[in-house]
């Protein structure tokens, strides 16, 4: 059967899909990617906030229009599966089956069920089948948190935090790396907090080491760092590590203690402060990354601008925000939510003026300094190759680096080169040649 399989949502998301295309690969399962050639079509789906839902319930509409033009089957599964299922079937009986998170472990005899086709029970045991470039991979080193934040739903839909094994992940990662993947970028609700389900202690930097002494691996990056748990030793790791790159993604999500306080947020805005100084002292060409909110209820102006003046203190290099949004079964959601529409949207667009101004600025310090560059592809409009620094994770939020170069350059390739221009939120590079 001819299968097309579309992931939406996070990194994390995007792993849960690998690991399906991985399964399917081992049953008889042909892989497609256009509509035309569809027999069944599975969408792996985020419901995590409105904007998301929206975009997977137009998503699951597109798909269930093709039904009778070849498309014999549609299956739903992820986030907006596992948190809305029993309203979906009424809504949506066009959708052959919806399927949980917690199904996951039948997953293969499911999908067997529904398609009348083999495919092994082996989810998560399969190998995964990157649906990416070859040479970067995400490594989910852990599901669920245990944080409780007011506003978020995550733990609602992926439950508590759930470490995987330390043999495992390196297993994964040695694996992953002899197939010519050779950037490594950890993900989790919270990868700080990586294995205190199991003794209430923190294991990152323990990992960190193993990943580290793997032959082939040039860059490992951390992403999604609380701001209370990056503990002293946790530094000292990156520090004497030869392949972990000083990139510290740290989501505030706000600059007031008031706000703060009111998310359920365990970190302050003096904590705050003090570990990215720290951070900056230590890593003098540290990359930091963090995401903050507005409107949450009860943020008055005032707390709005302390959120803005954190933001001139710490200058983060990269910042994403984005206006709260009542989500039911959370805390927040029994909250008023009297921040109106229009203070939302205009906050939001002071937050991310500020931000274009700062990360301009920290972009333009960059100016004349040599970086080593991954290089993923060629624009031939421009003759420039379109790359990553350090800088820059894969998610496409950072930006990228065009380079010139005077020599041919391949995909996966790296290079050195020395940044020459700002242009827009990316930053133009020439090689030494």
């Amino acid at each position: 059967m001819k299968i097309g399989v579309i992931s939406l949502g996070c990194a994390k998301n995007l792993v849960d899909t690998e690991n399906l295309l991985g399964m399917l690969a081992e049953g008889d399962a042909e892989l497609v990617s256009s509509w035309r050639d569809a027999e069944a079509v599975i969408i792996n789906t985020c419901g995590f906030i409105e904007s998301a839902k929206t975009e997977a319930i137009d998503t699951i509409l597109e798909a269930a229009d093709h039904k009778g033009e070849g498309l014999q089957k549609l299956i739903v599964m992820g986030c907006l599966s596992q948190r809305y299922k029993p309203e979906l079937e009424k809504e949506m009986p066009e959708v052959d089956r919806f399927i949980a998170i917690d199904e996951y472990k039948n997953l293969g005899k499911i999908l067997s069920e529904t398609l009348g086709i083999r495919i092994p029970n082996t989810y998560g045991k399969s190998p995964r089948k990157l649906s990416g470039k070859p040479w970067m991979a995400y490594l989910r080193i852990a599901d669920g948190c245990d944080n409780r934040c007011a506003y978020c739903a995550i733990p609602l839909i992926r439950g508590d935090l759930r470490s995987f094994a330390e043999d495992e992940l390196v297993t994964e990662a040695e694996r992953l790396v002899k197939e010519g993947v050779t950037e490594l970028n950890l993900i989790a609700q919270d990868s700080s907090r990586y294995g205190y389900d199991w003794d209430h202690q923190l294991h990152l930097s323990s990992l960190l080491k193993r990943l580290d002494a793997i032959e082939g691996v040039k860059w490992i990056r951390i992403l999604y760092l609380y701001p209370d748990e990056i503990p002293d030793d946790l530094l000292d790791t990156i520090r004497a590590s030869k392949h972990i790159l000083p990139y510290f993604d740290i989501p505030i999500q706000h600059g007031s203690d008031t706000m703060l306080k009111a998310m359920h947020r365990r970190s302050s805005r003096a904590e705050i402060l003090e570990r990215t100084a720290l951070i900056r002292k230590t890593f003098p060409d540290a990359v930091l990354r963090t995401t903050v909110m507005c409107g949450f209820p009860g943020e008055t102006e005032e707390e709005h601008q302390k959120n803005l003046q954190l933001m001139k203190e710490v200058r983060w290099d990269h910042l994403g925000a984005f206006a709260y949004s009542q989500e039911e079964g959370t805390p927040s959601s029994e909250l008023e939510d009297d921040v109106p529409p229009e203070v939302k949207e205009r906050r939001l667009a002071e937050i991310m003026e500020l931000q274009g101004e700062i990360a301009r600025e920290r972009m333009e310090a960059m100016i004349g300094k040599r970086a080593e560059i991954l290089i993923e592809g060629y624009d031939p409009l421009s003759d420039r190759y379109i790359g990553r620094s350090v800088f820059q994770a894969p998610d496409g939020v950072d930006g990228v680096v065009r380079v010139r170069s005077g020599k041919p350059l391949e995909p996966g390739e790296y290079t050195e080169a020395v940044y020459t221009k700002v242009s827009g939120m990316n930053l133009l590079a020439e090689t030494a040649d």
